[in-house]
C-alpha cells in the first residue's frame, strides 16, 4: 500500500465504517454528528476526500451512496505507526516502547503480552 497520509478526522469517518460496513452516507453522517459537532455537508466532504485517496469506495444504490473501506485498518495503522516512528522518535522503536511504558499504566495481563512479544523477538534474533 503506498503511503496515503489519513488526517485525525478522517481516521474517525474510516473508524465508523470499519466497525459497520457498508454503511449509506446518511448512516455515516449520523453515526458521526452523534460523536462529533460536524456538519454534514463537513462529514459528506470527508466522505468524498476519501474516495479520492482511494481509501474508500462506493456504489450508487438508488438514490444513496454505499461506502466500504478499500484497505484494512491493520493496514493504515500500520502505515501510521510507521510514519509517527520516523517523525517523532528518529525511527528508533526503543525509545518509543520506553516512552510508553514509563508513560502508561499496565495491567499485569498487558504487561505479560509484552513479554511474550519480546521474548518472540529476542527468539527470532
Amino acid at each position: 500500500m503506498a503511503e496515503i497520509p489519513i488526517s485525525d478526522a478522517e481516521w474517525q469517518v474510516m473508524n465508523v465504517i470499519w466497525n459497520d460496513q457498508p454503511l449509506s452516507s446518511q448512516e455515516v453522517v449520523d453515526a458521526l454528528t452523534a460523536q462529533t459537532d460536524w456538519a454534514p455537508a463537513t462529514i459528506k466532504t470527508m466522505l468524498h476526500r476519501l474516495v479520492k485517496k482511494s481509501v474508500l469506495t462506493f456504489e450508487t444504490q438508488g438514490n444513496r451512496y454505499v461506502y466500504r473501506a478499500s484497505v484494512r485498518r491493520h493496514q493504515c495503522v500500520k502505515q501510521a505507526s510507521k510514519s509517527f516512528l520516523r517523525r517523532v522518535f528518529e525511527g528508533e522503536p526503543a525509545p518509543l516502547l520506553a516512552h510508553f511504558l514509563k508513560s502508561s499504566r499496565l495491567t499485569p495481563e498487558e504487561i505479560a503480552d509484552l513479554r511474550r512479544i519480546l521474548d518472540e523477538q529476542e527468539a527470532q534474533s
